[in-house]
């Protein structure tokens, strides 16, 4: 797994909303990048896990001369206590496969209104975390900033977010809300957001979601917290 200067890391969700942003993202007609992909896997053996691995995709976007620009990451979404594992161990490597000294990560991630506890409802949010770089300042600025009692009660996201600020990731975060608009709208938002900031295309044509709502039995112990 090689890490461009530039990464966009997608968690996997039922809906396949990641799965779309994923595919959808494409060069340019005019472009001189170049896609390619490969699934991914890492293993976790050094936090005593053998019977796991951390896997996913991962899209390149290279130059003509093989000068790779942008990675797009798309993980296999895991359970506690495991997720926190997968976690480290992906930004890890991000951090030991980049030939830039700075990684700037961009994680959008759309979510139903449930996940979201705040006082005032926008389609996507953007919030900047980690040292401050012009790319993620800028991919930030112009989106509606979240509410300070914003919570987010999205596993992954939130497993995430305490390690790239540990590890001092930049990192720019959009966060889409299901049911503000319709789902196909905030898909398109924040794949516009994205080909913007990141001089690619977003193929609507490409677009294939699963909409249809499960309701995943909880662990016992999961009621005790709510």
């Amino acid at each position: 797994m090689k890490a461009a200067p530039k990464l966009i890391l997608l968690f996997k969700d039922q809906e396949c909303f990641s799965d779309a942003i994923f595919d959808a993202l494409q060069p340019t007609s005019d472009s001189h990048l170049h896609r390619s992909e490969e699934d991914f896997q890492l293993s976790l053996e050094d936090y005593g896990i053998t019977e796991h691995k951390a896997r996913g995709k991962i899209a390149y976007f290279s130059e003509d001369n093989g000068v790779l620009q942008i990675s797009l990451l798309l993980v296999n979404c895991s359970e506690p206590p495991l997720l926190s594992c997968v976690v480290n161990e992906i930004l890890k490597t991000i951090r030991d496969s980049s030939s830039s000294s700075t990684v700037c990560l961009t994680v959008p991630c759309i979510l139903p209104a449930a996940k979201l506890i705040k006082g005032k409802r926008s389609s996507v949010y953007g919030i900047h975390i980690g040292p401050a770089t012009k790319f993620t300042e800028d991919m930030t600025k112009a989106i509606e900033k979240p509410p300070l009692s914003l919570q987010i009660n999205y596993e992954p996201l939130a497993c995430l977010l305490q390690f790239v600020n540990c590890l001092k990731f930049p990192t720019a975060v959009l966060i889409g809300e299901r049911g503000t608009k319709g789902e196909h709208e905030v898909l398109h938002e924040i794949g516009e957001i994205l080909a913007s900031a990141f001089s690619l295309s977003f193929m609507k044509n490409q677009i294939k979601l699963s909409l249809r709502e499960t309701a995943k039995p909880q662990e016992p112990w999961r009621a005790l917290y709510g």
